[in-house]
């Protein structure tokens, strides 16, 4: 039986480059990694979300993520957090509702490292992303919330050669 993968955590506002770090990151490690499901969200409902959307995104990211567990080797590298959720809700809804808390607060005992993918990739605007300004501020939110609840992360720039090799430097060690 396979060890439990190490659980990445891939964080940072919207089009700073998650998902083709993590895709990347999986395909050089020959593991799995667990897409972004508020992507899939807003295509399959043809809306973005509203307050009570908030729980069921986070827990299905975190059940999708517990489901690939078991197939994942060494690492599994989880595109956004329930955390995440957790900093849109306060943006766009003035909080975070009593059942996402819990599945924020358990950020820094479920991911063994947290990448925070930096805005400096060139954002391209389409119909469901925020503008570049909210995604400076989302940012900053978490930032500031890693600070608070003193989640240690690795700030990854760069092109996408530039982030895989930081990271690549930043999980050997």
């Amino acid at each position: 039986m396979n060890a439990a993968p190490l659980r990445i955590a891939i964080v940072g506002a919207a089009s700073s480059g998650k998902s083709t770090l993590a895709e990347g990151l999986a395909r050089r490690h020959h593991t799995l990694w667990v897409p972004e499901y508020l992507r899939e969200f807003v295509d399959v409902e043809g809306r973005v979300p509203v307050a009570g959307d908030q729980f069921h995104i986070a827990s299905t990211q975190r059940a999708r993520e517990d489901a690939a567990a078991p197939n994942a080797e060494q690492y599994l590298f989880c595109d956004t957090t329930p955390l995440m959720t957790a900093i849109y809700s306060r943006l766009y809804f003035g909080g975070i509702d009593t059942q996402l808390a819990p599945l924020a607060d358990a950020h820094a005992r479920d991911y063994a490292h947290t990448l925070v993918t930096a805005p400096d990739i060139p954002w391209v605007a389409d119909a469901q992303r925020e503008s570049a300004e909210v995604c400076a501020i989302v940012h900053r939110m978490l930032l500031d919330e890693l600070a608070v609840r003193g989640i240690p992360y690795l700030l990854v720039s760069g092109d996408p050669g530039q982030r895989l090799a930081l990271v690549e430097h930043h999980l050997s060690r």
